[in-house]
């Protein structure tokens, strides 16, 4: 065999080895960030009765919840908790919760919105809580499963007025079903902590909890969409709010923490500036990924309230 053979044999093996890595890398980051599975790095710890937000989580849970069902087209059921206002109106708020939670994770934001004079549906996401599904959507498949939840309240009441509300990944969603096809019954969106796209999230958090520096990140990262794209239906890339915001035409306001580590504060600014639609951005300095509402609930209420306020009658 030639000395040139022998070195193209090595290359080549080479490259066959660094590839299988790559896959099999690819495989596992892929099952962490879309399997269904208990996340290590995501504080499902039950609220203290010290925290500002417990009364408010322990107040919503008292409520009577009636359980609401869809099946998606790729038949998948999904299930939600719709709480009646005890004083009854047409107002009613969708909530959608965050990355490895559910709804009960929401309930301090169901009560928030029940003392605001609002119906509340919060539903389990597919692949969350008690709906079925075994992959994450990060929000992009979500976008489809909330316009049928928004639906069937348009069916159940046609006078209904509707807002949507999310947090961190159920921020996202609710930035990616604004750029839907909804009915007149939806007013405005507020969206807390959302990531501007999936691909700048992953990205970021390989950095950030992996170390990984941008070799090997910048492939990993698509071979992991690509995995995606093949499981899930979707790529990182596509999964993105800003896309759908720039379709938006609805009111939205903007949360997000001046000191998030889990989904950088920068992001807010490129979400903010995306939508088309009348707007307002509230940056609180200091403060941690998702921990708005817990740092001053009633500044919370008293600035989602005026909010809404401007455009529900």
């Amino acid at each position: 065999m030639s000395k040139s053979k022998k070195i193209m044999m090595w290359i080549a093996g080479i490259v066959a080895v660094i590839a299988i890595v790559l896959v099999g890398s690819g495989m596992y980051f892929f099952h962490v960030a879309e399997v269904r599975a208990p996340k290590a790095f995501i504080n499902n710890a039950s609220v203290k009765k010290n925290n500002p937000t417990y009364i408010y989580d322990a107040t919503f849970n008292k409520q009577h919840k009636e359980i609401w069902y869809q099946t998606t087209p790729d038949g998948l059921k999904l299930e939600a908790w719709y709480v009646a206002n005890p004083k009854p109106t047409n107002k009613t708020v969708v909530i959608a919760h965050g990355f490895a939670g559910n709804k009960n994770k929401m309930a301090m934001y169901g009560q928030m919105f029940l003392n605001l004079g609002y119906n509340v549906l919060i539903p389990d996401d597919r692949a969350a809580g008690q709906s079925q599904g075994n992959l994450i959507g990060f929000g992009w498949t979500d976008r489809k499963d909330y316009v049928r939840w928004i639906n069937q309240i348009v069916q159940k009441n046609p006078q209904v007025q509707i807002a949507m509300f999310g947090v961190s990944m159920g921020g996202a969603t609710t930035m990616m079903t604004a750029g839907e096809k909804l009915p007149n019954n939806v007013k405005v969106f507020i969206e807390d902590c959302g990531y501007d796209t999936v691909k700048n999230e992953i990205n970021f958090q390989a950095q950030s909890m992996y170390h990984l520096p941008l070799v090997p990140r910048f492939p990993l990262v698509d071979i992991v969409s690509g995995i995606s794209k093949v499981r899930a239906g979707y790529s990182y890339g596509e999964a993105s709010s800003i896309k759908q915001l720039h379709k938006n035409h609805l009111p939205m306001m903007f949360i997000h923490g001046g000191a998030d580590k889990f989904v950088p504060t920068e992001m807010v600014y490129k979400n903010y500036a995306a939508t088309q639609g009348p707007k307002e951005l509230w940056v609180l300095p200091g403060v941690g990924h998702a921990m708005s509402f817990e740092k001053n609930p009633v500044m919370y209420a008293s600035k989602v309230q005026s909010f809404l306020d401007r455009y529900f009658h």
